[in-house]
């Protein structure tokens, strides 16, 4: 079983930047690729980011394309997600899924972490 934490969030103006960590433990965090979601109110959960579990490989959604970016350490079971030029639009809750590389339907998530882009 594996938990995952996130951290980072927060109140920034349009233009700032923030970064998210996301920390794993009970499980092996190398063998799980890693996705941030996020979750605007009235609106449904929806992908941002992923990673590879080797770390070489990502895909972005498109509207968070040259702003954010995703990285992963394997040393030290965290992830992170660097948000750069943050708009209102990126407000959010923003979650860390873990997936497995061996079964693709044992999924984690954690609780999530608030983004607030002020206008």
């Amino acid at each position: 079983q594996v938990q995952l934490v996130e951290s980072g969030g927060g109140l920034v103006q349009a233009g700032g930047s923030l970064r998210l960590s996301c920390v794993a433990s009970g499980g092996t965090f190398s063998n799980y690729n890693i996705g941030w979601y996020r979750q605007a109110p009235g609106k449904e959960r929806g992908f941002v980011a992923s990673i590879h579990w080797l770390g070489g490989i990502t895909t972005y959604a498109d509207s968070v394309k040259g702003r954010l970016s995703i990285s992963r350490d394997n040393a030290k079971n965290t992830a992170y997600l660097q948000m750069n030029s943050l708009k209102p639009e990126d407000t959010a809750i923003y979650y860390c899924n873990a997936n497995s590389r061996y079964r693709s339907n044992e999924d984690y998530w954690g609780r999530g972490t608030q983004v607030t882009v002020s206008s």
